[in-house]
């Protein structure tokens, strides 16, 4: 394993044990709100302090990009952290949620970590070194058509701004498609894709976080995942589809069709 990604692993493991911890005491838990349906509670907190400080320690000179503490430091290597992807189910004690751990080198992802703690699935990925799940190798699925595939989505539910374009989306893909899941953790989500329970996943106005570490999974897993507008721009836009290579660009097809021409403005 290399040893960033063993440093991302160990500071995951930590936050894990945190989540872990709280999860038998929710009704003691401060939570705070940030914004509508955007909740902030004692445990990301602790989890992301205990995510920076394991990195920090290994890695000192490294900047940080987390939800909750913002953006410290410059350099060539960024950590993008989501201690707690997916805090609403986690507060309800809805079993889907992930800590998220990426590594980007010179703006590109370089180590990868997505730990569901409650299950203690540990999915990891190294650029160019292929994704495991609990240190087994873990590739997308071998769906070739859109009717038999399980997709993934996360419809709004801060702003209704894109609601309008997600329905549209909705009900074009649903007739084509053998089911369609919103388990409230894109993280998780991408991840699922990546180890083939899901065979694609799409969603908009995502943080950077959300998705950073899911991205490089399914990559090297076998996926494929861009923005909306056929580039690579879902980290800037928060708009992103993912799938298996097969029915990767049907799905997109199907998808651009809805999608206001601001987002893909022309040069």
């Amino acid at each position: 394993m290399h040893p960033m990604l063993n440093t991302a692993v160990k500071a995951a493991r930590r936050a894990g044990r945190v989540i872990m911890r709280y999860a038998s005491q929710l009704d003691r838990l401060t939570v705070e709100s940030k914004g509508r349906n955007d909740f902030v509670s004692q445990v990301d907190h602790e989890a992301e302090a205990e995510i920076i400080d394991v990195i920090h320690r290994a890695y000192p000179a490294h900047a940080f990009l987390g939800e909750e503490t913002g953006r410290h430091g410059e350099g060539e290597f960024l950590w993008i952290i989501d201690p707690l992807d997916g805090t609403t189910n986690y507060l309800h004690g809805y079993a889907q949620y992930a800590v998220s751990i990426a590594l980007y080198h010179q703006g590109k992802p370089s180590q990868a970590v997505v730990f569901d703690p409650l299950k203690n699935e540990l999915y990891t990925a190294s650029r160019g070194a292929g994704a495991q799940l609990n240190d087994r190798r873990m590739r997308v699925s071998g769906v070739s058509q859109l009717q038999p595939a399980l997709l993934g989505t996360g419809f709004p539910f801060k702003s209704m701004e894109n609601l309008d374009v997600w329905i549209n989306t909705f009900r074009t893909l649903v007739p084509q498609v053998s089911g369609v899941r919103r388990a409230g953790s894109a993280a998780l989500d991408l991840a699922h894709v990546a180890c083939g329970r899901l065979d694609g996943f799409w969603e908009f106005g995502l943080n950077p976080w959300d998705m950073a570490a899911g991205c490089l999974l399914i990559e090297e897993a076998g996926g494929l995942v861009g923005d909306f507008c056929g580039g690579q721009s879902q980290l800037d836009s928060g708009h992103i589809v993912a799938a298996t290579p097969k029915i990767y660009n049907e799905l997109l097809a199907l998808i651009q069709p809805h999608i206001p021409g601001s987002w893909c403005p022309r040069s």
